[in-house]
């Protein structure tokens, strides 16, 4: 019962945070891009803190995080990755579903921050997007962060990546990093389910040009190899 106020208290002051944030992300975008990705930067870290101290979630990374272009592939198990992938890797550009793009304000912020909106139903339209958005972060030296599962997935699971990834991989010619995540265990869709420690396994890079069913294979077991071993202690 005392967790269950504590996620409540923390999932409002998560939403009081984040409108703060925004309004100081505009703010600051009238300074440059430099500004705003300062502001964003200090949101991932604030809502890092305020998950730890309210209810006792934290994070810990392991392996060599990267820097400068890459593909990070990212296991989807809670939004609390979304943010937490900011805070650990500096200012990657972000896959996110074109619903996210379209909220009044926030969405605003992440046009101007760097993202590339997918419209899951758009098809060929939707690659083109990733790519032109892709060019755009390889030319800003940014990695681009994507879920390569499409949606949240359940603790334990491991669904196949959705086709989007391998073209995103393909058109793109970048290396990829793949990194496991545990977050399912601890942290709800809607609010955290109790305290713990949530891993980031950044697996080894992975070079650019191979070829789709190789390229899927490793970053499918990278990714849920936190699964694997979990299953492998059980």
């Amino acid at each position: 019962m005392i967790f269950r106020i504590r996620a409540v208290l923390f999932v409002g002051l998560f939403y009081l945070m984040t409108l703060m944030w925004v309004l100081a992300s505009l703010f600051a975008y009238m300074f440059g891009q430099q500004a705003l990705q300062a502001v964003v930067r200090s949101w991932a870290r604030t809502n890092h803190r305020l998950t730890r101290f309210v209810v006792g979630i934290d994070s810990r990374a392991i392996g060599p995080i990267p820097t400068g272009p890459c593909l990070l592939a990212v296991k989807h198990e809670a939004a609390y990755e979304t943010i937490e992938i900011v805070r650990l890797t500096g200012t990657p550009v972000m896959v996110m579903k074109r619903e996210l793009v379209d909220i009044p304000l926030f969405g605003k912020v992440t046009q101007l921050y760097g993202v590339i909106p997918v419209e899951r139903s758009a098809g060929a339209k939707a690659l083109r997007m990733m790519l032109a958005g892709g060019k755009r972060a390889i030319a800003e030296g940014r990695p681009i962060a994507i879920f390569p599962e499409g949606t949240r997935v359940e603790p334990n699971s491991t669904p196949p990546l959705r086709p989007g990834f391998a073209g995103l991989y393909r058109a793109v010619g970048l290396p990829v990093v793949p990194v496991a995540v545990d977050s399912g265990r601890v942290f709800g869709k809607v609010m955290p389910k109790r305290s713990g420690t949530i891993t980031f396994q950044f697996g080894e890079m992975i070079p650019a040009g191979l070829g789709r069913e190789e390229i899927e294979t490793r970053v499918h077991a990278a990714m849920n190899a936190l699964v694997s071993a979990a299953e492998a202690g059980a």
